[in-house]
């Protein structure tokens, strides 16, 4: 665990230089390049950068993991499916915000061991809030440049019979099989944001459960989920009623539900 403390460190650092690359690009809207990939998402010119400084950062202090990036994903699963570590990326997740201006975009860097996330940073480059976690060491946030300590995370416990609770819906995507999720609570409040920053509400207590019934790929939600268990939350299978689980066949995440400190 020692070695996993070290290793939290180094990627914090390295989440924060793509953040200070990424933010380069966002401040001259005429540079953001906009091409569109064989999915027809969006790519930009601060995806490309971020992923090439944060692939040669981890190579340099990892050169035995492999990566498993969003820019990068073409690694067959004959030979992912060896992989007991592999690093998980998302260089710009949230490149539908970024293009949009704003802010609600994220750096995910998560590491896997077999299957699970055991180390998951997110950077906010917009506001340099940087979020970790690591298997049983718990939940952290701090604003880069302020001083002060970290602060431990810890998820508001609720029932889903509970009134008014917090919904977190996607600031992109919210189609009929959310809304109808949401329509089965008792008068709820809806929360938009963008990216993995709807994990983040979570663990810092602002909401109590994020419902994605539609596509999400694991470099999504890999890094989110961890920071999210660590506070005392957990992120759901739909159809096993089990924890996300990643490097599987097919990279698409199936439908989960993510929640704070649920009491049954």
């Amino acid at each position: 665990m020692f070695y996993l403390d070290k290793l939290t460190e180094t990627v914090k650092q390295i989440s924060v230089e793509a953040g200070a690359v990424i933010m380069e690009v966002y401040q001259d809207e005429a540079s953001f390049g906009v091409t569109q990939k064989a999915d027809e998402s969006p790519l930009t010119i601060a995806d490309q950068r971020a992923n090439e400084l944060i692939c040669t950062a981890l190579k340099k202090v990892t050169p035995s993991i492999p990566i498993i990036s969003e820019e990068n994903k073409s690694i067959a699963y004959q030979k992912r499916k060896n992989f007991s570590f592999a690093w998980l990326v998302d260089p710009v997740d949230g490149t539908k915000e970024f293009i949009k201006r704003n802010g609600e975009f994220t750096v995910n860097i998560a590491l896997l061991y077999n299957g699970k996330t055991i180390l998951g940073v997110v950077y906010v480059p917009a506001t340099k809030e940087l979020f970790w976690g690591m298997k049983g060491k718990g939940a952290y946030r701090k604003v880069i440049g302020k001083k002060g300590k970290e602060e431990k995370l810890t998820a508001p416990s609720f029932t889903m019979k509970d009134n008014g609770l917090n919904v977190v819906c996607s600031r992109s995507h919210l189609n009929e099989d959310t809304a109808n999720f949401i329509s089965q609570l008792n008068k709820p409040n809806k929360v938009s944001k963008g990216s993995s920053l709807k994990f983040l509400i979570l663990a810092q207590g602002g909401a109590h459960v994020y419902p994605r019934l539609a596509p999400t790929m694991e470099w999504d939600t890999g890094a989110a989920q961890i920071i999210l268990e660590e506070a005392g939350g957990k992120v759901i299978n739909v159809e096993t009623n089990e924890p996300l689980a990643y490097n599987k066949q097919n990279l698409r995440n199936p439908h989960f539900i993510a929640y704070a400190d649920l009491v049954d």
